[in-house]
């Protein structure tokens, strides 16, 4: 596995490994609680280092997944959480990222974790009631107190990245980017590179769909996500498979799975990129880091960005609530 450097020195794996979808939002799990644990030791054992969780995804019971899976090699990985929700009664009701709010969160993330630091603490979105650099300022006393090592942004719109580094170094910015959804490209990744800052695209994998393993005959079972996403709509979903169908014709040539050929672009884009696909299965994990060993050319990266664009992409990636918390 190749390492990959993010802002302020923070090297990670190439290839991480999102483990939202081990708790909550792709529906019933296909396995255990134990069988999660056996797949993200599965990731250290195959040289995945760097692991996301939050505490809004279950809530809790993900970062106490992570913690337990991770307490044996906690000082050969990273850690990346999250904060900014008000959760009430299991279930998130609103932002939060107040700077009292953040220091009680960490505090609970860092026992969940079975950690002494986060080595990542991402704002999970933008709280418009708070100034950014409040929340800066708040985690940049977490770094000084030893609780936290990095600051991260998930979503953030660009100046409202340039804000919070002017008060504390922002480490690295999370956001949805893919194939099919580039959004951080007019503004955040050229704002990124000028400041020095990484970029640790979710959903790299479009949620499945640039897998080739989703199309207009999938069901989605209860709790899966995907059911309320519009660009998941099954006349999207027929409209977006002329990407899916290129990203396939490359793949066979190269010997490879589409999912690699998506993930092998994100990392052609600049070299401060660190994907977090999620998997609940091995197999998926293997083929997923694989993809560090696809090498694409320039014309066939350019290919790829043209047939995207040729194409375009059919649906919102959001419902229209959750893209209100998105781009502030």
């Amino acid at each position: 596995m190749h390492t990959r450097t993010l802002g302020q020195g923070l090297q990670v794996s190439a290839i991480g490994l999102g483990c939202m979808g081990m708790s909550q939002g792709y529906g019933p799990n296909p396995g255990d609680r134990q069988d999660m644990i056996g797949v993200i030791r599965s990731a250290v054992d195959r040289g995945i280092t760097f692991f996301d969780t939050a505490e809004v995804y279950g809530p809790y019971v993900n970062e106490e997944l992570v913690g337990e899976a991770l307490a044996p090699v906690r000082d050969q990985v990273v850690l990346a959480t999250k904060f900014g929700w008000r959760i009430e009664g299991g279930k998130f009701t609103g932002l939060d990222s107040r700077p009292e709010q953040i220091k009680r969160v960490a505090d609970a993330s860092l026992r969940r974790l079975r950690s002494e630091t986060i080595d990542l603490f991402y704002q999970h979105r933008v709280d418009p009631d708070v100034p950014v650099e409040d929340v800066a300022g708040a985690v940049a006393e977490l770094v000084q107190a030893g609780k936290v090592r990095h600051f991260g942004l998930s979503e953030a719109a660009a100046s409202t990245i340039r804000k919070a580094h002017a008060v504390h170094p922002v480490t690295a910015v999370q956001s949805e980017y893919s194939l099919w959804t580039r959004d951080p490209e007019p503004e955040v990744l050229p704002t990124l590179a000028e400041l020095g800052i990484g970029f640790v695209p979710f959903s790299p994998l479009g949620k499945g769909f640039l897998t080739g393993t989703v199309d207009t005959t999938t069901s989605f079972a209860e709790g899966d996500i995907r059911a309320s996403i519009p660009r998941f709509d099954e006349e999207n979903r027929a409209a977006n498979q002329a990407l899916v169908d290129h990203v396939a014709t490359l793949a066979r040539a190269k010997s490879a799975s589409p999912g690699q050929v998506a993930l092998a672009w994100l990392l052609a884009q600049h070299p401060w990129i660190a994907p977090i696909p999620g998997t609940r299965r091995v197999e998926r994990l293997e083929e997923n880091a694989g993809a560090t060993q696809v090498a694409l050319s320039a014309d066939e990266v350019a290919d790829l960005d043209a047939t995207a664009a040729r194409i375009g992409v059919h649906g919102d990636r959001y419902n229209e609530l959750h893209m209100g918390f998105v781009g502030r």
